[in-house]
């Protein structure tokens, strides 16, 4: 008897992959590949879905349907019952895959290929194997130092059933989470290869980072930079035009987009032909402005005596002299770039020490855009004259600049920056705004085209000393020019509280208004002490600036509190989240839908605009009287990183569905309408 149940035991064992929902599969050093089904017994008139798994070895990797400048795509072709249909591959997202020069998208580890089979009888189909019998055969081709393809052909038997998923539906599960979802914004591509996706309701602060994959080989340079410039009212790609591409033609292809929590999305868009706007400020733009705003700060009343001391020594060098000339422009520019250097490091730290603490995410926080609109203002007012700054540092500068040798030129090149600092041109605010928020070598990018702005006219006079008898000479007009420029800070003051109300409402505009006056007075206190004659009008003057800018702090707490509630399901009937208030309503026998999302997370947008606006999901709720609470994670609320940590997530979204009665449901970071309306279902209200 045993001997005939150990024999039985070892035939099922060899029988049992060609049973089960997974192939018998094929190996090699480099790849496991099989054939596998989401469902061990399909039902009758009811759709399945089929894949082809592939597990790669350590550094191997395979291609995607578009695989680059080289590569071939997997392919695979199915054999099914009579009548039956396979649809197109759901192809996940790729990764990009640098070969050397050459750039490739593909994936490594294990990726599946999914198609959705759709049973019944079909006029004309060919014939296939007996029912329930599947054949495929398969080719992909495996790379790492070398390429080598490899083929093989599968067979699965399912039977019919009931559905009932099958042990390796998780993997179709995770396939579909990499799977992109349908762009919900209008996408176009300019003539010049410039990809405009107007994403309304994605912040500046909120993409830090985006990628396009095109579907068509040939249209764009696969490995060129794709510089993203990030707008209020959306975001643009610069795209490196290939031979292949058509002005007039579609492009579709994925658009990866990483928020800044660092949570990837992705969706499928068709890019329509057309014409592109300018967008806001971009990467070379911030460069530009930066290195502008540099080359204004030399006329600067805080710059230019600088510059000119050092400027009207070079009048009539030659020969040695103008070799010596030539390498005092290198030191001063290094004396410049080396202070800029320490203004940007002091940025970037802060800004990290910030993000550490719960600061992060900068243009989601009201406090700092008040604080950032508040500078702006001080700025103009310096600008205007209501104060001053830096008087004494230039006193001790002149000393300095009057000190010969290479130690001399780089002092004077410290000096010249240091003492530029109050000093910020219209062209630096914008910059500086988008240094704020852009990557740490962004950051740097910044603050060194700035130093190169303002050393750039000392090291053009060294190398053609006889244009300073041609350069302006100090007058009125730099009182006259440094006044006209505070009007741009004005406005870009105006702009910050425009972006304020846009998060905090009428509350937030009151307090960035009370904080401008606030600024004011303390501008003028501090002015008027620097003109008292006395040192006791000074001290009052000084106090009185203090004061000020105590009360200035005051405000603070103010714009720390909620944001306004955007986007979502009739956002009057939704309620925040608070652990007390899930509490209640679930020991009232409610229904209860818990949206964990923040302000800067890309995938929360786009579920609240495809899954949770739509009328009938709006009226499910309604109906069934489910309530609906929204936990807004921007600032990293204590209660809702415990109810994340509490259900194994440490990042949104997360949506929790507690029915009247029974457990609670998580529910898919991926939402649809049709998914959250079965949810619903399923719990019968």
């Amino acid at each position: 008897m045993w001997i005939r149940l150990a024999f039985l035991a070892v035939l099922f064992g060899i029988t049992a992959p060609a049973m089960a929902a997974e192939s018998v599969a094929v190996r090699s050093p480099r790849a496991v590949v099989s054939l596998v089904s989401d469902t061990d017994a399909p039902a009758p008139d009811t759709a399945y879905r089929l894949a082809l798994r592939l597990r790669l070895a350590p550094g191997w990797h395979t291609y995607w349907k578009n695989p680059g400048d080289a590569g071939v795509a997997p392919d695979f072709s199915l054999v099914l019952p009579l009548g039956a249909q396979a649809g197109a591959i759901d192809w996940p997202v790729p990764e990009r895959l640098a070969e050397g020069p050459i750039m490739t998208f593909g994936y490594s580890g294990e990726v599946l290929l999914p198609v959705t089979v759709t049973p019944g009888a079909t006029p004309g189909a060919t014939p296939g194997p007996p029912e329930g019998a599947i054949e495929a055969t398969a080719s992909w081709l495996v790379c790492d130092k070398i390429c080598v393809p490899e083929e093989g052909k599968f067979h699965l038997d399912l039977r019919a059933g009931n559905g009932a998923p099958s042990r390796e539906a998780v993997l179709f599960s995770a396939a579909e989470r990499a799977t992109p979802r349908a762009v919900p914004w209008p996408a176009r591509i300019g003539p010049d290869g410039t990809l405009a996706i107007a994403t309304e309701g994605l912040g500046p602060a909120m993409v830090a980072d985006a990628h396009f994959f095109p579907e068509v080989p040939g249209q764009i340079d696969h490995g060129a930079p794709q510089l993203l410039t990030v707008a209020v009212d959306g975001i643009q790609l610069a795209l490196k035009l290939s031979g292949d591409f058509k002005a007039d033609a579609p492009v579709p292809g994925i658009l990866l987009l990483v928020d800044a929590g660092g949570q990837r999305s992705a969706f499928s868009l068709v890019a329509a032909p057309g014409t592109v706007s300018a967008p806001g400020l971009g990467v070379w733009r911030a460069l530009g402005f930066a290195f502008l705003g540099g080359l204004i700060l030399n006329l600067m009343p805080c710059v230019f005596p600088v510059l000119a001391m050092k400027a009207l020594g070079l009048i009539g060098l030659s020969g040695a002299a103008r070799a010596t000339a030539r390498w005092g422009a290198a030191f001063y520019t290094l004396g410049v770039l080396a202070a800029f250097g320490v203004l940007g490091g002091v940025l970037m730290a802060a800004r990290a020490a910030g993000a550490a603490a719960g600061w992060g995410f900068q243009f989601q926080s009201p406090l700092f855009v008040a604080a950032m609109a508040w500078l702006m203002f001080a700025i103009g007012l310096n600008l205007s004259g209501v104060f001053q700054f830096g008087g004494r540092v230039a006193g001790v500068g002149h000393g300095l600049t009057m000190r010969g040798g290479k130690a001399g030129y780089f002092m004077t090149g410290l000096l010249a920056a240091v003492v530029a600092t109050p000093c910020t041109a219209p062209f630096m605010g914008a910059a500086i705004a988008a240094a704020m928020v852009a990557p740490p070598a962004v950051t740097a990018g910044i603050f060194a085209a700035m130093a190169l702005g303002l050393a750039a006219p000392y090291v053009l006079l060294a190398l053609a000393p006889d244009l300073v008898r041609r350069a302006p000479r100090p007058g009125p007009w730099m009182d006259v020019l440094k006044q006209a420029l505070a009007f741009p800070m004005y406005g870009a003051a105006a702009w910050l509280l425009w972006v304020l109300s846009q998060s905090m409402g009428s509350p937030g505009v009151l307090a960035g208004a009370v904080g401008f006056l606030l600024v004011g007075f303390a501008a003028w206190a501090l002015g008027r002490a620097q003109l008292a004659l006395g040192a006791r009008g000074r001290r009052v003057g000084l106090l009185a600036a203090a004061a000020a800018l105590l009360a200035l702090l005051a405000l603070a707490p103010g714009l720390t509190g909620p944001m306004e509630p955007t986007n979502g399901i009739s956002e009057e009937r939704t309620e925040p989240f608070s652990t007390a208030r899930l509490a209640a309503l679930r020991a009232e026998g409610r229904p209860v839908f818990v949206n964990m999302t923040a302000a800067w997370c890309i995938t929360c947008l786009v579920n609240e605009r495809i899954a949770l606006h739509p009328a009938a999901v709006r009226a499910a709720f309604a109906d069934r009287g489910v309530a609906y609470l929204k936990g807004d994670w921007t600032r990293q609320d204590p209660q809702i990183s415990a109810f994340l940590r509490q259900h194994g997530r440490d990042g949104v979204p997360l949506y929790v569905f507690y029915p009247a009665k029974g457990a609670p449901e998580v529910l898919g970071q991926i939402l649809t309408e049709s998914s959250l309306l079965q949810t619903l279902a399923r719990a019968g209200g």
